[in-house]
């Protein structure tokens, strides 16, 4: 087979725009079920669509080739060496990578962002990505929690924060390397997934171990390139175990005491619901009658700010629907809400920052269970994590 190298020239230091319109050519299909009334598309030009395209099409080549921008054997901005690569794929080394260098937004204030995607001829592909999480209301940060935060990933541990499973990996950019970030704006992250995840499957610890050896390097190389000196250790030694699917009584609604759905009979109404597994993990969610790749209930409590700043915005949704808690006066509130039919938020500030509490339904014939579940988890877990006590208040 002969080796050939395509390189694409221009300007990447304000391809914020075509990094992202690369990002929406190349993502894995959306669930269907995710906030779509709540989440609307931000239209990109052509241009750049095409511009991105060419980008990712034209870069398309061998990673062992030695030549172009993937000499030395290095893929994904230099970051993975040919053994890194062929720990993703089980050893194989026929590996394509393709990607849109990082380059900074100098107009906008997205940060900074870059793709990546390692593709094996059998079929497999690994996609990573570089980007500022999304904060603002109606974008993308929504999308990107139903899949990273989901009660299938297991924290990295060890201070870091990030998770994986055995689909997705996800971690945040040391603020001691890259600055502090302002208060309302999101972590800059570096994220990786490998298709579709198949809930019905217990997680294969093996997978999730290259995932997070994976993440960890790539933000090395980030950090490096930045002229940061840390150097993150490899988390596979002390990630927790990953989340099962467990049997719940029907008064402990995903493992938490006292919590009922309005009637009671939770096992005429759901499955075995997925939880993240115990330890000091920034979200715990609990996953309920998951079926073709969704949950029909889910029930989370984003406890590290950091996370819960993509919910800032959103908890001021809701006229005249919002929630209110005991202690609040004209002055000063706990924090901010809304309740509907498919779903229900609350955004507390607490002694560590903001927490957020969310109850959401793939649509609204569960409001019944919303409205009954959501007093008695806001107390529940706001206990848990050091916040309470917190006693909300519905609207009627």
């Amino acid at each position: 087979m002969s080796e050939h190298t395509t390189t694409a020239t221009g300007d990447t230091t304000e391809g914020g725009g075509d990094v992202a319109a690369a990002d929406a050519m190349t993502a894995p299909r959306r669930p269907w079920w995710h906030w779509r009334q709540l989440t609307r598309g931000r239209l990109r030009p052509a241009l750049a669509a095409a511009l991105a395209g060419a980008l990712l099409g034209g870069a398309g080549v061998a990673w062992q080739a030695q030549a172009g921008p993937f000499a030395e054997d290095r893929a994904c901005w230099g970051a993975l060496d040919e053994d890194a690569v062929a720990d993703l794929f089980q050893g194989k080394r026929d590996i394509d990578s393709s990607e849109v260098p990082v380059s900074a937004d100098r107009v906008g204030s997205e940060g900074p962002s870059g793709l990546c995607r390692l593709t094996s001829p059998r079929g497999a592909r690994v996609t990573a990505r570089l980007h500022q999480l999304d904060v603002r209301f109606g974008g993308a940060g929504d999308r990107w929690a139903d899949e990273y935060l989901s009660a299938r990933m297991t924290p990295l541990g060890g201070g870091l924060l990030g998770m994986v499973s055995d689909t997705r990996a996800w971690l945040a950019v040391p603020e001691g390397c890259v600055g502090r970030q302002r208060e309302d704006d999101g972590p800059l992250v570096v994220d990786m997934e490998t298709g579709w995840t198949t809930y019905d499957n217990e997680v294969d610890t093996d997978e999730r171990g290259r995932l997070a050896r994976a993440v960890v390097t790539l933000v090395n190389g980030y950090m490096t390139d930045q002229g940061c000196t840390r150097t993150l250790a490899d988390p596979t030694g002390w990630l927790g175990a990953p989340a099962r699917f467990t049997d719940e009584k029907r008064d402990a609604v995903c493992g938490i005491k006292g919590l009922r759905t309005h009637d009671g009979k939770d096992a005429d109404h759901y499955r075995r619901p997925l939880v993240t597994a115990a330890g000091d993990a920034p979200v715990r969610t609990c996953d309920r009658d998951i079926l073709f790749g969704h949950p029909s209930l889910r029930l989370m409590t984003v406890a590290d700010p950091r996370l819960a700043v993509l919910y800032k915005d959103l908890s001021y949704d809701g006229g005249q629907r919002h929630i209110t808690a005991e202690g609040d006066t004209r002055r000063h509130s706990r924090g901010y809400g809304f309740v509907r039919d498919d779903m229900a938020l609350y955004q507390a500030e607490c002694q560590t920052g903001d927490v957020t509490f969310l109850i959401r339904a793939d649509d609204g014939e569960h409001a019944a269970d919303i409205r009954a579940l959501m007093p008695r988890y806001v107390a529940a877990e706001a206990d848990r994590v050091g916040c309470g006590p917190l006693r909300i208040r519905l609207p009627r």
